[in-house]
């Protein structure tokens, strides 16, 4: 009889594609996916420890997982996992396996293991990690898009950042595997994928054969130009002329950049170890927008750094209002214990932190409405998705990442096709296929 499996996932793109790559060995070791309400016989969780928030919630899944799957295998894997082992050991009551991060690829053998003991731990020393886990899969979900990794790892160690202690430093996979792993999407029928990374602007510094991120988008658009790709999070600092003239000389590579910022504050982004002033952030976002003038802007902002006053948070405020930026990623500063920011002396009180990030949430709809309203009346090409949203409508992303609903038949679905965006309500943007 074949096992069910349930895999939860929880925290970045990384982890999604990396719980991708364990269903599909799974599926190809005999296994099923559990479906809602069916008891499973493995449970892998993909944890979180990005905040304390994201903490907690990796050891509820636990809990309420292993509730509701008394006698199934449990395999907790990911940052929670590995920054916490010992800690989840104590909270747990049947047989479980923890997995590092630096041991991903071991994670399906361990789990279909035929006898396993009370506690089996496979964690490594994730700070002296030279390689990269290879997880290659045939395809990603069920989804119409694919996260593609190409990068772990991080070595900038931002004074309040977990991640470089829970993911080791920065590894890069082979341009020939990415290759590969590009081409396994498109033969499953992925029209878009993501390329992403824990720091991917990092790619390739640590292989032999001086590739860096320019190079592999360039390597990717051209080995597949019927495909889209967007590039994810990637630092202020490596948004280089070579990539944005590449960007313009590829015409699947999306215009669409999502820049991490944090603060706008001069004294903040130093303590944070950003690497970066408030003026040099403005003029990289300016130089993308002279270039690509309709491209969204993503930007991370955290609030309530140690040291974070009114002066300060009206700094990055004033820098926000003034940048054309597209959408926020807002985040309360979380004390995440081991990172320098955990000892400054200056914590920010939790209420003041919170009423920081509800205006910076008011202002990120605010931009958001204005770059939708800016374009209406146009027409973009949208990759529509494989289901229809609750008005059974169509649903997609255009090529600069604004989510559009519109009607048209089924054989639209998983095809780009141009649509005009004709209205918006509330933060719903209305089109119609152009003919």
């Amino acid at each position: 009889m074949k096992k069910k499996v349930i895999i939860n996932t929880l925290g970045c793109k990384v982890n999604q594609y990396e719980s991708a790559s364990f269903l599909c060995a799974f599926e190809e070791s005999g296994c099923t996916q559990a479906m809602a309400g069916e008891d499973a016989d493995i449970v892998v969780i993909n944890t979180c420890a990005v905040t304390t928030k994201a903490g907690a919630e990796s050891r509820r899944t636990v809990r309420r997982l292993m509730r509701r799957h008394p006698e199934a295998r449990v395999v907790i894997t990911g940052c929670y996992a590995q920054m916490a082992a010992n800690e989840l050991a104590t909270i747990v009551e049947t047989p479980v396996c923890i997995i590092g991060n630096g041991n991903k690829h071991l994670l399906v053998e361990a789990a279909l293991k035929e006898h396993p003991s009370d506690l089996t731990m496979l964690m490594g020393k994730i700070l002296k990690k030279t390689e990269i886990c290879k997880l290659p899969m045939k395809r990603f979900s069920n989804r119409t898009r694919a996260y593609l990794r190409v990068q772990d790892g991080c070595s900038n160690f931002c004074t309040y950042c977990i991640v470089p202690y829970t993911r080791g430093p920065s590894r890069s996979l082979e341009l020939n595997d990415i290759l590969e792993q590009a081409e396994r999407f498109v033969e499953a029928g992925h029209k878009e994928i993501v390329v992403t990374g824990i720091h991917v602007g990092m790619y390739g510094q640590d292989l032999q054969k001086g590739l860096d991120i320019t190079d592999l988008m360039i390597a990717l658009c051209g080995a597949q130009p019927g495909i889209r790709f967007r590039l994810s999070s990637i630092e202020p600092q490596e948004i280089t002329d070579k990539l944005l003239d590449a960007m313009a000389a590829c015409k699947n590579f999306m215009p669409h950049f999502h820049i991490p910022l944090q603060s706008g504050d001069d004294t903040i982004l130093g303590r944070m170890h950003r690497g970066y002033d408030r003026e040099t952030f403005r003029s990289i976002i300016n130089k993308c927008m002279v270039k690509f003038p309709d491209a969204a802007i993503g930007i991370d902002i955290l609030a309530g750094f140690p040291g974070e006053g009114e002066e300060e948070f009206n700094n990055s405020m004033q820098l926000l209002q003034e940048i054309d930026a597209t959408y926020f990623h807002v985040f309360p500063y979380s004390k995440r214990p081991g990172t320098p920011a955990a000892t400054f002396a200056d914590q920010v009180p939790h209420d003041i932190s919170a009423q920081r990030v509800t205006t910076l949430r008011s202002l990120a709809k605010q931009k958001q409405l204005e770059f939708y309203s800016r374009h209406l009346k146009t027409e973009r090409p949208v990759l529509v998705e494989q289901k229809r949203n609750r008005e059974n409508l169509l649903t997609g992303f255009t090529d600069n990442y604004i989510p559009v609903a519109f009607q048209g038949s089924d054989a639209l679905m998983g095809q780009v096709v141009s649509i005009k965006l004709e209205s918006l309500l509330d933060k719903s943007v209305f089109g119609t296929v152009v003919k």
